[in-house]
Formats: structure tokens, sequence, C-alpha cells
């Protein structure tokens, strides 16, 4: 999944409530399935910053590098500006984008 490209919300957005129980028929399901998606997103945006950031370690800790590399302090800005991961989920979820399968109704 690509959440740089997402259509979710940046900010909170108040919501149907009923929207969410029409795919399973269980609104706690639903709950539950969209924060297992949210904490997959939240490793994905994770380990993908992390990598991203590794590039710029300096083994030395120099107080200038510090505050000079713009190229860090600009990647960190465009991950902080991405939808959280839980709007990221709920988005997917009410567009039908999230596979899930319950083992005990199959």
């Amino acid at each position: 999944m690509d959440f740089k490209k997402t259509n979710a919300e940046s900010s909170t957005v108040t919501r149907d409530i009923r929207k969410f129980d029409g795919p399973t028929g269980n609104i706690y399901e639903a709950v539950a399935i969209i924060s297992k998606r949210a904490n997959q997103i939240s490793s994905e945006m994770k380990e993908e910053l992390s990598s991203k950031l590794a590039e710029f370690a300096s083994h030395s800790d120099n107080l200038e590098e510090i505050f000079e590399n713009r190229e860090q302090i600009e990647i960190s800005k465009f991950y902080e500006k991405l939808p959280k991961p839980s709007l990221i989920a709920v988005q997917e979820f009410l567009e039908d984008k999230t596979y899930y399968r319950n083992p005990v109704k199959d």
C-alpha cells in the first residue's frame, strides 16, 4: 500500500457509525479489523522512515552536522504531514480496500 497517495483526511472527521458495520455486520469486528490494519500501516511507515533516516546517520556526534542536515529535516516533515495510520485504515476500510477474513465464520 502506498500510503503517500492516500485520500484519507489528515485530521479527525466525524463519521457515521452505521457505515462501519455494513461489510462485517458487526461494529466491533469492523473496529478490530481497522485497528489491526492501522498497526500494519504504522509499522510500514516506521520501517520506511527509519530506513530513509539511516542514510543520514553518522557515527560521530558533531553538533554542527545535526543542525545543518536539511534533507533529513525535510523527510521528517513529510512524514509528519501524512495522515495518521488509523485515519488511513478507516479510509481503506470504507473504500473496501482492506482484505479480512474471519476463520470462525468460514
